[in-house]
């Protein structure tokens, strides 16, 4: 399996729709989580069968927007709940809490078991019809989650993955991860830090001190909330992308990675 997150290039109308299913979704995962808390309180087992049941046939029928977005999404939402309380009772997470809005807004859609088709530049989702990205995607998946990241919306989901075996040029690597450097390998090549943040630190001080002077929650606020958040988005992709590279080339050309000291 092969995972993909790719930013869409979406119309306002588009954005909207995104931004309505999204609230839809967060919407059910609060009102699902209030709904658990308190039949848990009263001695009873809920999950995710018995939510979709009391929602569907009770719950749903009294908010008449709800027939406009897909109902893929709220099925998704309590699945995620359900997810959120197994790894809290495993002891693997903490216990779920609720949403808020602009933070973490994302949803999940399907085909009802049909695949879904990534072909090109613009791609038919279900229900949300044709939406462009910025790069070609070639791949067919059972799922596909929509997220939105300092103000703009990404795709992503998982696929099989059918890649070609190359000979590897070491078998055997020690690889030492640094301060000064990003990373250093026994055989003698050396990948620099990127130092993403230091690149930044001075402009994102700024942004922040012009922040505590606006209004919480006016237009300015909001405005310069968003430059921080896409600050933050960039330096965190010069990251990743460094990271990428150096996993890639330890793949393609080492069969073992160990941890060296040099």
């Amino acid at each position: 399996m092969k995972s993909i997150r790719t930013k869409l290039k979406l119309n306002n109308k588009q954005k909207a729709m995104m931004a309505q299913h999204a609230g839809y979704s967060r919407w059910c995962y609060n009102w699902g989580l209030g709904l658990w808390n308190a039949a848990y309180k009263d001695g009873y087992k809920p999950n995710t069968r018995k939510l979709r049941e009391v929602f569907t046939n009770h719950t749903k029928p009294l908010y008449p927007w709800m027939k406009n977005l897909s109902s893929r999404v709220y099925q998704y939402a309590f699945i995620n709940l359900g997810e959120a309380f197994k790894r809290f009772f495993q002891g693997l997470g903490k216990h779920p809490k609720f949403k808020k809005k602009g933070k973490s807004d994302s949803f999940t859609i399907d085909n009802c078991g049909k695949p879904i088709e990534l072909n090109g530049w613009s791609h038919k989702l279900p229900f949300l019809g044709i939406v462009k990205t910025y790069e070609p995607i070639e791949a067919t998946t059972k799922k596909i989650t929509i997220s939105r990241q300092a103000g703009d919306w990404y795709l992503s989901c998982s696929y099989e993955f059918n890649g070609i075996t190359t000979a590897k040029k070491t078998d055997v690597v020690g690889v030492d991860l640094g301060v000064k450097t990003l990373a250093t390998l026994s055989d003698g090549k050396v990948f620099k830090s990127v130092k993403s943040y230091q690149r930044f630190e001075a402009k994102l001080s700024r942004l922040q001190y012009l922040h505590r002077q606006k209004k919480v929650g006016s237009a300015n606020w909001k405005r310069a909330q968003l430059k921080i958040g896409r600050l933050h988005r960039r330096v965190a992709s010069i990251r990743k992308d460094a990271l990428h590279k150096l996993t890639t080339y330890l793949a393609k050309n080492h069969s073992v990675v160990a941890q060296a000291k040099i």
